[in-house]
């Protein structure tokens, strides 16, 4: 069964940072990609960060853009997102989602992890 549970969010002012965790269960990262979204108040969900399956390799929504950084760390099979210099616009619940065949905003993902930018 697959799993994915968010953590790491938390309340933080503008500049600060944050590090997310995706402790995934039920499959190995490495053999999928993955997706970091975000759901502002009031806003449509969006796309935030992707890393591929194999190489690593990872992609970013402009907005975040030499701000935030994917990665995972194979032996815990957790998928993390570093977020720096955070903006208040960057306030959200970040869900990750494991790829599959249909649009990333259908596929599975965790029940997210609040972040609050605020000062």
């Amino acid at each position: 069964e697959v799993q994915l549970v968010e953590s790491g969010g938390g309340l933080v002012q503008p500049g600060g940072s944050l590090r997310l965790a995706c402790a995934a269960s039920g499959f190995t990262l490495e053999s999928v990609g993955m997706h970091w979204l975000r759901q502002a108040p009031g806003k449509e969900i969006e796309w935030v960060s992707g890393i591929d399956a194999g190489n690593g390799r990872t992609q970013y929504n402009a907005p975040v853009k030499g701000r935030f950084t994917a990665y995972r760390d194979t032996p815990t099979n957790t998928l993390y997102l570093q977020m720096d210099s955070l903006k208040t616009e960057d306030s959200g619940v970040y869900y990750c989602v494991k790829g599959c065949r249909d649009q990333i905003i259908n596929c599975p993902r965790g029940k997210g992890t609040n972040v609050t930018v605020s000062g």
